[in-house]
């Protein structure tokens, strides 16, 4: 009887006449007490909190630095006023000294109520915190671990790449920005935003983001494996066809020779080809080292990368079948494609990456290995089916429509368990914020996770649906979490383990500015656009022309410009730390981390 009722179902959904949109248009007079508008406001001010905690905490670590000058230059006074010391004096200093050595614990000088007597200065730090981590990856140090050189210049190689084409692919973003400005900035067909704009996405999402993740997946995929790479050959093929993706496809993009209206699968196929056999043979070489893993357990990082290589390939293959691209057939694919490429791809990947190097910066287990699992299977489950909530009031069928819509609320499931397992695993460090310059990244890319996630969950439901889309706040909302999460996470990531493995620290001021510059760029492009949507959506519901919102829209695109010249620079800061991070110099034989080399073994 239940396999009847399930059967009767799956055919109700699925063989009902598909009906469009049965109910009117929402209300939108009180637009501005919707939970989903609120909740979007509540978001923006986590954002706005965190800033506050990390620019505090720089300014205390400031204060403390000038404090320590100042107790300096008194200590050298004193020195000074030593030589002028009479002979007594100083022989009550010595019988001072002599008595301290001659001291002995009694095993009670830190406990009970008595005033601390530390007589040789043996103590600097007293805390009552029993969570209190014994170390955390707090300042620059030169210890490395003992890395293959194979696998150190894979990692080069990937990452070096990723920079360039992060560089590449926001100097373009930063000439379509300045366009909205000044539209008459050229006559030259290859450089309309019609060809640019695919060009920028195109290139941030396969050749920086991606080629970035396999990068630091391959330490990951063989640290916890405890073994070698399978292929190195296999790594270097995979590297060359998904590059040679990226430039081919950018030269026919600028030549106008492109996949239609596919948004983010712009490529004609056979350049997608080329990218997915990339992702085939390095899904072949992360599952080979796994399988050939010196030890029983795989790691919940592991199960994220696999599963993000997996899904990406079905999403490739199902994204260019021409079967599928006939009328609003083609719509539904898009809009699975579209999320699908995001979530399953960097956003399941990216994750995979936090497990591993969140919890080794701050030498430390992952707070819940439970918790990692939960948010890995129910981010499978509802992840896939919320594409169509980029197209409700269209004319796909409405319950396909509210499926979304539901599915897209139930992703509050896996992010809320990753942000837990994150935050907590941080719980004890926050000291760290001040002297780190890795724990930052992490915990604006953590933070954007929850903020971005969850935005889009709100922005899901149908009257934020109705004022938002298709207008600018769509353009914020995707570099919440692209940028936000992807971009500030691998960089995270980037900054741990590069002076590890080479050695080389990149510039303390460098990485400073590289932050801020990204951080206040990206606040500045994201609240610019967002209430520029909203006002513009705003006018559309009440009838305005297109070219009035054009005109509303012009001063918050000047700070859009403003936010990203921010962003653009930042890059160049990266790209020039990243070059001081890989110039590697022979090691001593004393830098090298003993408890760490039978990894690589």
């Amino acid at each position: 009887m239940k396999r009847l009722t399930f059967v009767i179902l799956i055919f109700y959904f699925f063989l009902r006449e598909a009906t469009g949109q049965t109910i009117a248009n929402p209300e939108t007079a009180e637009w501005w007490s919707s939970p989903g508008i609120i909740g979007t406001a509540l978001l923006i001010a986590i954002i706005s909190f965190v800033a506050i905690i990390i620019i505090g905490s720089r300014l205390s670590a400031l204060i403390l630095r000038l404090q320590n000058k100042s107790q300096t230059k008194e200590r050298e006074e004193i020195k000074s006023d030593l030589v002028n010391w009479d002979e007594q004096d100083l022989d009550w200093v010595l019988e001072n000294r002599k008595a301290a050595k001659k001291y002995k614990l009694s095993g009670t000088e830190l406990s009970g109520k008595s005033p601390l007597d530390d007589q040789r200065g043996l103590i600097t730090k007293v805390t009552q915190d029993p969570e209190n981590p014994l170390v955390d990856e707090k300042k620059q140090e030169s210890l490395r671990l003992e890395t293959p050189q194979e696998l150190r210049n894979l990692m080069v190689w990937y990452l070096g790449a990723a920079v360039f084409w992060l560089v590449f692919g926001t100097l373009v973003g930063q000439y379509l920005g300045m366009k909205f400005i000044w539209p008459e900035m050229d006559q030259s067909p290859w450089l309309s935003f019609g060809r640019l704009r695919p060009v920028h996405t195109n290139t941030v999402f396969w050749g920086w983001a991606s080629l970035a993740m396999v990068g630091l997946g391959y330490f990951v995929i063989s640290r916890t494996s405890n073994t070698r790479i399978f292929s190195y050959s296999l790594a270097k093929i995979a590297w060359y066809l998904m590059n040679l993706a990226v430039v081919v496809g950018n030269f026919l993009l600028m030549n106008g020779v492109n996949n239609g209206g596919g948004e983010y699968r712009e490529y004609i196929w056979p350049v997608a080809l080329f990218f997915a056999s990339g992702l085939i043979l390095t899904f072949y070489n992360f599952y080979q080292t796994v399988a050939t893993r010196k030890i029983s357990e795989i790691y919940i990082s592991n199960w994220y990368l696999l599963g993000g290589l997996i899904w990406t390939i079905v999403l490739v293959v199902i994204g260019y079948i021409p079967s599928y691209q006939d009328g609003l057939g083609e719509t539904v694919i898009q809009g699975y494609y579209m999320h699908q490429g995001v979530g399953m791809w960097f956003m399941t990947f990216t994750l995979g990456l936090i497990y591993y190097y969140l919890p080794t910066s701050l030498n430390k287990p992952i707070y819940s290995y439970s918790l990692g699992v939960l948010a890995f299977w129910t981010q499978m489950l509802f992840y896939t089916l919320i594409g169509t909530h980029h197209f409700v009031f269209s004319p796909l069928p409405w319950w396909l429509q509210t499926v979304a819509i539901v599915f897209s609320v139930g992703m509050f499931i896996p992010v809320l368990s990753g942000t837990t397992n994150f935050l907590m695993t941080m719980r004890g460090s926050w000291s760290a914020i001040s002297k780190s310059y890795v724990l930052p990244f992490f915990l604006v890319g953590v933070v954007f996770y929850f903020v971005g996630s969850t935005q889009g969950s709100l922005q899901a439901f149908r009257l934020t649906n109705f004022i938002w889309h298709f207008t600018d706040f769509n353009v914020a909302h995707s570099h919440m979490t692209m940028y936000g999460i992807i971009t500030f996470i691998l960089w995270a990531c980037i900054y741990f383990i590069l002076p590890k493995v080479t050695g080389k620290e990149p510039p303390g001021l460098g990485v400073g500015i590289h932050f801020w510059l990204a951080f206040v760029g990206l606040f500045a492009y994201m609240i610019s656009l967002m209430a520029g949507g909203t006002l513009r959506g705003l006018s559309w519901i009440e009838g305005d022309s297109f070219i009035n919102s054009v005109i509303l829209m012009h001063p918050f695109w000047v700070w859009r410009a403003i936010g990203g010249t921010l962003m653009f620079v930042s890059h160049l800061v990266f790209a020039y730390n990243f070059v001081k991070m890989i110039r590697v110099e022979k090691p001593e034989a004393n830098q090298f981390s003993a408890a760490l080399s039978p990894a690589h073994s």
